[in-house]
């Protein structure tokens, strides 16, 4: 884009789903389910900026923003048409049932819009807890077995060591797969990915309730895993589908509480039934959860993806034919033509479906994508490191907790998640207004212009500190055997900041690169999975060599220099790197 043009409107920003499979895994094209991408001129120079729509600029929530506020803004504020607010939908928005976009839409009860945004406050959360829930799914799946592990290491006639690997290789599959998820989702859609793979997920689920050897049960953790791990790259492409970037921070923590609640709450479940039923009870109860979910993708979640605006009609000249043309409509070619044709078409093929999802790694090069990646990468370390550590260290002397009480550990961090995940978003949604506000950032219309960086402010300072010295105090009090309350506290706070994190960085990605916002959550949970894979191979190894302290000390201080070092990068940088990733994008790179 040149800057004499303008900016595209919203509707035209967003890209829709491709009508050929020769679009669909391009590496430059732009991700339809971002947020709208906009351009500000600031100084002479061309702005990376995110505004809020003005088609629905103030909601239920940002009304009630601005009241507890207390204070009078100068932005332009637009209400709702009376006959959107008392209807269930957008009704004028709404796309007929035969034209519904997705595998089976047609039976969906919440219908396809044109334009998500417009969805009442009630049908996006409708839509986000949804996701939420089947986001909690892949995660959930490893943290149910680590109550199983001595029970199936018996039944399976095989060492613990080798149990262990059915976690592992299940975390490797969900750090990989949704590279091709994330992909498949811009030319499918978000729809078709969800149904399809919970399909999957529940057949491999089924089968490794019924494994007969460690080898068959290896095999299908790893492709259940691949399979459920499609929510977390798409989930978060759904949510900056249907919300805008003024209320985006609250919703995506909201989100983010099913990928971080399952494996905290999966060990009490698992431990539950793994001592009434045995381990394999285990995969029946994830048979069954994802058989509940892939009903409720079925009939209660639409295409979020947006519509591709109509092309423009062009007059093209009809050639005249020649007499060759006339006389032989049929052209030969040869042998080797054909061959060749055919050979080129198929290496297309396979490039777009198996190379091209990889092209998203390309993104690390950018400063400020490497640097958010790894905020949240090095934070998921410590949290796998953080709940093999509670397993192996509750489960033994002084503490010897059976297997209920020993999931019941997992619930404090969770509480620090749902804390943050309730009051965080709003706190950040609040810090990008203020800053807009502060700078004096209004768009054409009056309405505020927020900027990927300004999510890196207290908040990030907050957690970033909050929760590597609260690993430190857990490790120090569980090797020391102190009442088993003193570490479940600072777990709570270690929760309570690993998740303002994890909040944070997931939106940032989202409008660092908002023409491909599920390829950059793909590449996040490409990253922090492989981190996480790490961190529970080697943890146990660790906690025999080194005892809780000094290896949650280790990890503690890396993660809190290492921390703190991205989020003064961010804050000092960002808008530069910002800058110079828009000029690469207007060039087709």
């Amino acid at each position: 884009m040149t800057s004499g043009e303008t900016a595209p409107d919203d509707k035209s920003a967003r890209a829709g789903l491709s009508d050929s499979p020769a679009s669909s895994l391009c590496p430059d094209r732009e991700d339809p389910g971002a947020a709208p991408s906009h351009r500000a001129h600031a100084g002479g120079k061309e702005q990376h900026v995110l505004t809020e729509s003005s088609e629905d600029e103030i909601d239920e929530d940002t009304e009630e923003q601005q009241e507890n506020s207390g204070s009078s803004n100068p932005e332009k504020t637009t209400s709702r048409p009376q006959s959107e607010r008392g209807t269930s939908f957008a009704d004028t928005n709404t796309v007929p049932r035969a034209q519904r976009r997705g595998l089976l839409a047609r039976l969906t009860v919440i219908p396809e819009v044109e334009q998500p945004y417009k969805y009442k406050n009630k049908t996006k959360w409708t839509i986000t807890a949804i996701v939420a829930l089947a986001a909690a799914g892949a995660p959930m799946g490893s943290g149910i077995f680590m109550p199983a592990l001595p029970g199936m290491s018996v039944d399976l006639n095989v060492s613990q060591t080798v149990t262990n690997l059915t976690i592992s290789f299940y975390l490797l599959a969900m750090s990989i797969f949704p590279l091709w998820w994330s992909s498949f989702s811009e030319t499918l859609g978000r729809r078709t990915i969800y149904i399809i793979s919970f399909s999957l997920f529940l057949i491999f689920s089924i089968v490794s309730a019924v494994s007969v050897n460690i080898s068959m049960l290896l095999v299908m953790r790893i492709l259940g895993g691949g399979a459920s791990a499609s929510v977390q790259a798409v989930g978060a492409g759904t949510i900056a589908d249907i919300w805008e970037p003024a209320n985006r921070g609250r919703a995506m923590g909201i989100f983010y509480l099913g990928p971080l609640v399952g494996p905290l709450c999966s060990p009490i479940i698992g431990g539950a039934l793994t001592q009434g039923f045995g381990w394999r009870a285990t995969m029946w109860f994830l048979s069954i959860y994802g058989g509940v979910m892939l009903l409720m993708l079925l009939f209660c979640l639409p295409e979020t993806l947006a519509r591709p605006s109509p092309p423009p009609p062009t007059t093209t000249s009809t050639p005249t034919p020649t007499n060759n043309d006339a006389t032989n409509p049929l052209q030969r070619i040869s042998t080797t033509q054909s061959l060749k044709h055919h050979t080129a078409t198929t290496a297309a093929h396979l490039k777009r479906f198996f190379i091209d999802p990889l092209s998203v790694v390309l993104y690390l090069r950018q400063p400020p994508v490497f640097i958010t990646v790894y905020s949240a990468s090095i934070a998921f370390f410590s949290l796998f490191i953080l709940n093999i550590s509670i397993q192996a260290t509750f489960s033994a002397p002084p503490y010897a907790f059976a297997p209920i009480p020993l999931g019941a550990c997992y619930l404090a961090p969770s509480l620090g998640y749902v804390l943050a995940s309730a009051f965080g978003g709003r706190w950040i949604d609040y810090i990008m207004a203020r800053e807009a506000r502060r700078a004096g950032r209004y768009d054409g219309e009056g309405g505020l212009v927020f900027l990927p960086e300004d999510r890196a402010k207290e908040n990030m300072w907050l957690a970033a500190t909050l929760y590597p010295a609260a690993m430190v105090w857990y490790g120090w009090t569980a090797e020391k055997g102190v009442h088993f309350m003193v570490p479940s506290v600072a777990n709570f706070g270690f929760g309570l900041g690993s998740m303002l994190v994890f909040g944070a960085t997931t939106t940032m990605l989202t409008e660092f690169m908002p023409r491909r916002s599920s390829s950059g959550i793909a590449l996040n949970n490409f990253v922090r999975n492989i981190f996480s894979c790490v961190g529970s191979v080697v943890a146990q190894p660790l906690i025999e060599a080194m005892g809780n302290g000094w290896l949650c000390t280790m990890v503690g201080l890396f993660a809190l220099v290492t921390g703190n070092a991205a989020v003064w990068a961010l804050r000092r940088y960002g808008a530069r790197w910002r800058e110079g990733m828009d000029k690469l994008s207007d060039q087709g790179r």
